[in-house]
This record gives C-alpha cells, structure tokens and sequence, in this order.
C-alpha cells in the first residue's frame, strides 16, 4: 500500500520529511545549524491572521533571534517580525512582534515540556513553510555549540568542498 506524503512525517521523532513539491519553504535558519547542535526536530501550524500569511508568503521572514517557549501547557512562537501585508492598509492594532501560538497535540506538548526542563537545551525555529495551503513551523531542540565545536564544522565544510573540487577536476 503505497503511503501518502503526510504518512512519513512522523511528530516528535525527529524524522522530519524532506522539502516535497508539495511543500515551499518560505523562510530558513541557516544560521541554527551552525551555532546549535539540532536534536530532535519537530513540526507545528501556526496561528496567524490573514493578513500575516499572505505577508509571509510574498516577503517570508527572518528567523534568527527567534525561539519556542512552553507557557501554560501552550507553545509559543517569541521574536519574530511579521510585517504587515500592506503597511497603509494594516489595523491600528497590529502587532508585527506578537506570539504566535503553535499548533501541536497533547502528547508532543508533554514532550516538549519535559525537554525544557533539562539543562541547557533551547527551542530553535528552523523553517517556515507553506504545505497544503497551511503555513507550518519546523523547530528544534537544541543544545549550544561551544567555539570549538564551530571550528570543526568549518573544517569538515572546507575538507568536503576541497574533495568535491578535486573529483571534479579530474572527472
């Protein structure tokens, strides 16, 4: 039995879908791979107004300075700026750097709150995406790389970009 697209993202697991045509990412925190260490990644809606995701879907968004809180038994998007689609036509009482809820169930809220809990691991947004007409959240839990640890990611990136330039030399 063949599965559809959304039977291989499985919440909670860590084992988040690669982009499908199905899927287009509206924004991306490249910068998240670099200074966290990702372990797990999780996928969440989010609650905007109209307004926000016609906004997100022509200018995106920056993700850096951004993270996930766990407040009352909710999760919520802190940090980001989401202009307004038309800033002449806005509402007097838009808030461009509101929280955002995030859509997840129970089980994975449980989850998430007993991974705040322990020391040293952050909630890092990683992408925002529309995928069926719905604007979705990947995050992450994280844990801080120190300066060394930097270093070598360096090293591992300019090693795999001198071998890739040698094969195609000879190729």
């Amino acid at each position: 039995m063949p599965r559809t697209p959304h039977q291989n993202l499985r919440f909670g697991t860590g084992q988040v879908k690669k982009p499908t045509k199905l899927m287009k990412i509206l924004a991306e925190n490249k910068k998240a791979y670099f200074n966290y260490e990702i372990l797990e990644k999780f996928e969440a809606g989010i609650s905007l107004i109209g307004q926000e995701v016609k906004s997100l879907k022509t200018r995106g968004v920056n993700l850096t300075g951004s993270y996930v809180v766990i407040k009352n038994n909710e999760a919520f998007w802190v940090g980001t700026n989401i202009p307004p689609y038309q800033p002449k036509n806005a509402p007097s009482d838009y808030e461009p750097e509101r929280s955002r809820k995030l859509l997840l169930r129970k089980k994975e809220i449980k989850r998430l709150i007993g991974k705040s809990k322990e020391k040293g691991l952050t909630f890092i947004p990683l992408r925002v995406y529309s995928k069926n007409t719905k604007i979705k959240l990947e995050f992450g839990t994280a844990k801080g790389k120190k300066q060394a640890d930097k270093r070598e990611s360096i090293k591992r990136r300019e090693i795999q970009r001198n071998i890739e330039k040698e094969l195609k030399s000879r190729g």
